[in-house]
């Protein structure tokens, strides 16, 4: 979260940035509100990342890139909606898969990376790229994309 705020707001926000972070367990919420403390630009919310009626009153307008790290089944669908919902047309949004959290679909990891590039790619995104973590972090790939113009 440190590293994503630092790009997108800066040192005091001289960026006048906004990171929307959306954190469904109290527990960890409470981390997340300290921190929003020293980080200017930092907005916590306590919700479910699944739920964009959730997420919408956070959020000043079409996002210019989102990055999306759930450790959820139908995380691919989620993101879809996300995107959808809240990315700017031409925007980059990136998702953070992990095979593990997918246990409810059939197959190995490689079978459920491949079913998730598959959403992606029959949605209202463009995959513009599949970066493989392995040697950084096991089961794991991101999915960058952009969201397609509508005309």
């Amino acid at each position: 979260m440190s590293h994503i705020h630092d790009i997108v707001c800066g040192a005091d926000n001289h960026h006048s940035g906004q990171v929307v972070a959306v954190e469904i367990s109290p527990r960890m919420m409470r981390d997340l509100s300290k921190l929003s403390v020293s980080r200017s630009g930092l907005v916590p919310v306590l919700g479910d990342a699944r739920r964009p009626e959730q997420v919408a009153p956070f959020i000043r307008g079409k996002a210019d890139w989102l990055h999306q790290d759930l450790s959820i089944a139908d995380q691919a669908e989620t993101f879809v909606r996300m995107a959808s919902a809240f990315l700017v047309t031409g925007g980059t949004s990136l998702l953070s898969l992990k095979a593990a959290s997918e246990r409810a679909s059939d197959g190995d990891d490689d079978s459920r990376f491949a079913k998730a590039e598959r959403i992606l790619t029959e949605s209202s995104l463009e995959l513009v790229e599949r970066i493989d973590l392995t040697g950084l972090e096991e089961q794991h790939v991101v999915f960058r994309c952009s969201l397609r113009s509508l005309t």
